[in-house]
């Protein structure tokens, strides 16, 4: 290493290596002299706390702000964490909660259709489940999951709730279409149950958003028949059979030859809400012969 050399005219100029080496040691020199004041007092304690002790108070500051903000962040991923936990123990309760509503609804329905099975025990009867439906609000026709080999065969009756859903109207070899009461292009011979008259109940799915479907052909000579009687499938009818349920009188009207009446009927079972239905084994045909 040369010597620094100064010449002459020039200033003297310590180099920065050289005087961050010098302000190191006495910084050193300071930090020390603080760790024993018994030892160092006079002026050297009282440079000492004019200039250490404020940069030490500036340190311990710093540190407690940075550890505060530690402790913060530590809390803060704590409650992300326990959030996390929580929107999972929530998520597995909503779906909890969705299959047990979805449970109850289904044991109600069965409770419904055992209900039906016991008030028309003179027919066998198996259980089906709806798998498909044509397009709109209401099961007008739709799909079950039964079929040939479950010993299904078209022109069955289906019913549901409290009463006549329809037929079956084609089958496969594990499936069977039914076409309800309510569509469009089908008709059932019926008959009020109170005073058995017989009466013509047609489907109408423009009318069935008001709930009702229509009937027709009604002869009540005696104007016996009242808004609340039942009507029930006749026994001259050909594909149904006879004393099935399939609603309540709503409105009566006079035709216009004043022979026959005209009206509405609510049906007795929700074609808005159907899950699962009961196909009754046998057909017209076969209990007739018997």
């Amino acid at each position: 290493m040369s010597p620094i050399v100064k010449k002459k005219g020039e200033k003297f100029t310590l180099p920065s290596k050289y005087l961050l080496f010098i302000l190191t040691i006495l910084c050193t020199g300071m930090v020390l002299l603080t760790f024993n004041t018994t030892v160092f007092s006079g002026p050297l304690s009282a440079v000492a706390g004019y200039t250490v002790v404020p940069f030490e108070e500036g340190i311990s500051a710093v540190g407690s702000w940075l550890s505060g903000r530690s402790d913060e962040l530590a809390s803060i991923r704590d409650l992300i964490t326990e959030n996390e936990i929580l929107k999972s123990k929530l998520d597995e309760l909503t779906i909890e909660n969705t299959r047990l509503q979805q449970d109850r609804y289904e044991l109600t329905n069965l409770r419904q259709l055992y209900n039906l099975d016991n008030q028309y025990d003179e027919y066998k009867k198996t259980g089906a489940r709806i798998i498909a439906k044509d397009s709109g609000n209401w099961f007008y026709s739709f799909v079950i999951n039964k079929g040939a080999k479950d010993g299904v065969a078209v022109d069955m009756n289906v019913m549901a709730g409290s009463g006549l859903v329809g037929r079956v109207v084609s089958v496969g070899p594990n499936w069977a279409k039914v076409k309800s009461i309510i569509a469009d292009d089908s008709n059932v011979s019926a008959m009020v149950l109170s005073s058995s008259d017989n009466l013509v109940v047609s489907g109408n799915l423009k009318l069935y958003n008001s709930g009702v479907i229509e009937f027709g052909q009604l002869i009540d000579s005696d104007n016996v028949v009242v808004e609340g009687d039942k009507v029930v499938t006749s026994n001259i009818s050909d594909k149904f059979l006879p004393g099935i349920l399939i609603g309540y009188i709503n409105t009566i009207n006079p035709d216009s030859n004043n022979l026959t009446k005209s009206g509405y009927i609510t049906p007795a079972v929700d074609f808005e809400h159907l899950e699962e239905v009961l196909v009754i084994m046998e057909l017209k045909q076969t209990v007739t012969e018997e």
